[in-house]
C-alpha cells in the first residue's frame, strides 16, 4: 500500500469536487487559487492514487419514485467464507440494495435498501432476500425521515499527526 502526500491546495480541490464532482478545472483553480494546468496535474495525480475513486451524479430517490428506504439487519445460519461469499455474491446483483456492510454485533450484514412503496418493498424482502441460501434472520428498520445525507467525506484529520494506517500523508 503507498502513501499519497497532500498539501492544502490538494486538500481544498479535494473538499471542492466533492460538493461538485462536475465542476471545470478553470472554475476549481479559481476557487483553490491554482491554474487550470495546476487543477489538471493534481486532479490526474489523485485519480492515478485512487484517491479520487470516481465521478457520479447523486440522484434525489424521492423524486425517481424511490420513496421507501430501509436499514436491513441480516443473520446468516452459520458464519464461513463460502455462505458469507454467497451471500455477497448475490447482494451484488440486487439493485434495490445500496449498501452492504458485514458488521459485528448480533448481524453479519446491515443493508440499506430502497423500494418505490412498502409493497414493493414487502415482496422484495419476501420474494428475493429472504430466499437467499443460508439467511436466518432479517430484521428492518423503515425510515420515517431523513436528516442527513452527505457524500462528503471529512478531510480535517488528514491534517493532524498521522496516528491511523492512512494512505494519505500531509505536508504543510
Amino acid at each position: 500500500m503507498s502513501t499519497i502526500t497532500v498539501d492544502r491546495f490538494d486538500l481544498a480541490l479535494l473538499a471542492e469536487l466533492q460538493r461538485d464532482g462536475h465542476i471545470t478545472n478553470s472554475a476549481l483553480g479559481q476557487k483553490v487559487h491554482l491554474s487550470t494546468s495546476q487543477i489538471s496535474r493534481r486532479v490526474q495525480r489523485l485519480e492515478e492514487a485512487h484517491v479520487i475513486e470516481r465521478y457520479t451524479a447523486v440522484l434525489d430517490p424521492a423524486v425517481v419514485g424511490l420513496g421507501v428506504t430501509a436499514f436491513t439487519n441480516v443473520t446468516l445460519d452459520r458464519q464461513g467464507e463460502t455462505r458469507g461469499d454467497q451471500f455477497e455474491k448475490a447482494v451484488q446483483s440486487m439493485p434495490e440494495i445500496m449498501e452492504c456492510f458485514s458488521i459485528t454485533g448480533e448481524a453479519d450484514y446491515i443493508l440499506r435498501i430502497v423500494a418505490p412503496d412498502l409493497a414493493a418493498f414487502s415482496e422484495f424482502m419476501m420474494t428475493r432476500l429472504l430466499r437467499l441460501p443460508g439467511v436466518t434472520n432479517v430484521k428492518s428498520n423503515i425510515t420515517m425521515k431523513q436528516i442527513k445525507h452527505s457524500h462528503v467525506l471529512p478531510l480535517d484529520h488528514v491534517t493532524q499527526p498521522a496516528q491511523s494506517r492512512q494512505r494519505i500523508k500531509f505536508s504543510s
